[in-house]
């Protein structure tokens, strides 16, 4: 069980705005909550948690008129339109939308998802020439289309129309078709970027209706689901969309969608963001995933339960088989890494790996190993690669300007996919590592974890948790508070759901408080009962048999670190950058008492790898002399210092390796120690 996070910011609210929003109607926690946010008064707390903000005219958009006009002529003259989309489940959503709205209008409508394993992302030649064949005249795409130039040629040399619906960032040169609707559009005068591809979908069809609130009433559900699953910003009108959209699903005529929540294990009533996210979304994915789009498409247009329930337990069945897929996957590529290097960037290559799910595998790996991954399944002399990024690594800019090595790319910021000849994945891979090498320059990100506040065990009653319900839809820009406990006793760890996840209990003073931690494992001795820690946890009203009850559900564990130690960890930080103050040198000068403990423990073993505050918790709990996190690591750099032994940081991990010594070491001829006292002196 080791540390999540290197990092925790922890907010601290703000006396007079939690007074404020007190009065205003708010309870204590989501008081603490908004002000440690920044929100001072009920009325700031109004604006942020407003779920019924203005829809923006989608005529702001650029080419919109182009867009309603065309499609408006293909609905007057009869002709076939097809309908473009993507396998996610923004791009489901989005092709369900506007199909079944054309169709409600009284056109003729195809849709159109490419198969992920046969076609890959977005158009291509043989798509359109089979639209061709098939009588279609326009091309309508959503969530796709924004970099599909050479496509878009095609389309006109076949005769064919083509208006791009989109929300993906642009290259420089955009496709030349009836209409691009896309608000990254550079000068687009939309007032927001952050639509969800089902998003702009909904604002074309509530243009060519010509009433949003219709359009909104009859499709807030697919806007939802889109808009939530492709982690878009819950703000303006993306929280109008969720919030009507979560009601819309709550009470929802649609066969396709009551089944898969029935199939799935949601209450429609207590449908969340968060239960979108991270149990719809998944299953409505494996679809596309598993190379069987169209089982979700025709689920959710489907008007007959019958055929709705069977096609909810088929796509159920997909996700249970994803998930087996993916974890093999996982196992190979750890398998892969190197042992005795920092990776600045993965990019790992497999014949039999999934190509459908190794994009998940990815984003697990880029977390767990704090830099940007690739994953590139190989077919022949190609490959097709998925990526994920970290700490705020630029991918679709890092794949522009390594476009020469690849055949194709897209995606944005956080995920990318691109196609590369075989022979250049080496040459792919030098250059990602030197890309990501020089943004992480300064060492390599350490994972931060964002904590609202920390609050006493007492204001975490049933009440109070019920009361944060005010806070949502939770997700991307109103994140499901995190809040902090310190200073507790682990009283209880067991081993929980086949060894994939930890129960706990945790006391201090009278309170007594049970908590779940969900995708982790007990690792070694890092923590054991009886130790004190600080916890980070999302709280919740557990129910179970009609009972109701406080629980946890944890998102770190930290041994407890007392406001010195916090000082001295920051003094070491300040070391390393060139800034420590005289105070912080004495804060962090280990005496021979600490110095010869670290040593002890460290000297035992033929080698360690562990986060750094693991390690100091474990010398600490060992021989009983109260070593600050600060001061341990600067024994480690002073016993590298003069060769006792090798020291390397992994991402959150410290190596450390002792040496053979043939004589007596002197401590005082270590840098970081003359360093310490010339600043102590100064």
């Amino acid at each position: 069980m080791n540390l999540k996070y290197g990092i925790w910011n922890v907010s601290a609210p703000k006396i007079d705005n939690v007074n404020a929003l007190s009065a205003g109607g708010y309870a204590p926690l989501a008081a603490m909550v908004l002000s440690a946010r920044g929100i001072g008064s009920p009325a700031q707390a109004a604006g942020y948690l407003g779920s019924n903000a203005p829809l923006e005219d989608p005529f702001a958009m650029t080419d919109m008129d182009k867009a309603v006009n065309r499609v408006g002529l293909a609905l007057a003259k009869g002709e076939t339109i097809a309908v473009f989309g993507d396998y996610d489940v923004d791009g489901i959503t989005a092709t369900c939308l506007l199909t079944d709205f054309l169709r409600r209008m009284g056109g003729k409508v195809v849709s159109y998802i490419p198969g992920r394993l046969e076609e890959g992302y977005g158009l291509n030649p043989i798509a359109i020439s089979y639209l061709r064949d098939q009588g279609v005249s326009l091309i309508v795409t959503v969530d796709c289309g924004i970099t599909a130039v050479a496509e878009a040629k095609l389309c006109r040399d076949l005769g064919m129309d083509l208006v791009i619906t989109d929300h993906h960032v642009c290259k420089a040169e955009l496709p030349q078709a009836v209409a691009v609707v896309d608000p990254h559009r550079p000068g687009d005068g939309y007032p927001h970027q952050n639509l969800s591809g089902v998003g702009v979908a909904f604002k074309l069809a509530s243009a060519i209706w010509g009433s949003q609130e219709t359009a909104l009433e009859a499709y807030a559900d697919f806007v939802c689901l889109g808009t939530v699953a492709d982690v878009m910003l819950l703000q303006g009108e993306n929280r109008t969309f969720v919030s009507h959209g979560l009601d819309a699903l709550a009470h929802t005529s649609r066969p396709g969608l009551a089944a898969l929540m029935k199939e799935a294990g949601c209450d429609p009533a207590a449908l969340s963001a968060t239960s979108i996210g991270f149990v719809l979304a998944p299953r409505i994915n494996a679809a596309g995933r598993m190379g069987k789009i169209q089982v979700a498409v025709d689920l959710f247009l489907s008007t007959d339960p019958v055929q709705a329930e069977k096609l909810a337990k088929e796509l159920c069945q997909m996700n249970t088989q994803r998930q087996a897929i993916e974890q093999e996957i996982y196992r190979q590529a750890i398998s892969m890494l190197p042992t005795d290097q920092t990776p600045k960037a993965i990019v790992l290559a497999e014949e039999s790996w999934h190509q459908g799910v190794v994009g998940i595998v990815a984003s697990r790996i880029a977390e767990e190993f704090c830099c940007p991954t690739v994953l590139i399944c190989l077919d022949g002399e190609h490959g097709k690669a998925s990526s994920r990024s970290y700490g705020g690594f630029n991918l679709f800019a890092s794949l522009t300007e390594l476009a020469p090595l690849l055949e194709s790319y897209g995606g944005h910021e956080l995920a990318a996919g691109f196609t590369i000849p075989r022979e250049n994945i080496p040459k792919f891979r030098q250059e990602l590592c030197r890309l990501a090498e020089h943004y992480y320059r300064d060492g390599t990100p350490q994972t931060t974890l964002q904590v609202d506040c920390a609050v006493e065990p007492e204001l975490l009653t049933i009440p109070n948790i019920d009361a944060l319900q005010v806070l949502e839809p939770c997700g991307n820009g109103c994140p499901k508070p995190v809040l902090m406990l310190t200073g507790l006793t682990l009283e209880h760890i067991q081993s929980v759901g086949n060894g994939r996840h930890l129960r706990l209990r945790l006391s201090r003073d009278r309170f007594v408080l049970n908590a779940i931690y969900f995708s982790v494992q007990q690792e070694g001795d890092s923590f054991r009962e009886g130790d004190l820690v600080d916890v980070a946890f999302t709280p919740q009203v557990n129910e179970f048999r009609g009972n109701r009850s406080v629980q946890l559900n944890v998102v770190d564990v930290r041994p407890a670190c007392p406001v010195e130690c916090c000082q001295e960890l920051c003094d070491y930080r300040a070391m390393r950058s060139g800034r420590l103050t005289a105070e912080g040198a004495e804060r962090l000068l280990p005496d021979r008492k600490i110095q010869g403990a670290v040593w002890r423990y460290i000297a035992a073993e033929p080698s360690l790898k562990d986060t750094p505050c693991c390690l100091c918790r474990k010398i600490v709990r060992k021989y009983g002399v109260p070593v600050s996190l600060g001061q341990m690591l600067t024994c480690l750099d002073m016993f590298a210092d003069v060769g006792l032994l090798a020291l390397e940081r992994q991402n959150k991990y410290i190596l450390v390796r002792p040496l053979p010594v043939t004589q007596k070491a002197d401590l005082t001829k270590s840098e970081t120690m003359q360093l310490l006292l010339r600043v102590k002196e100064k």
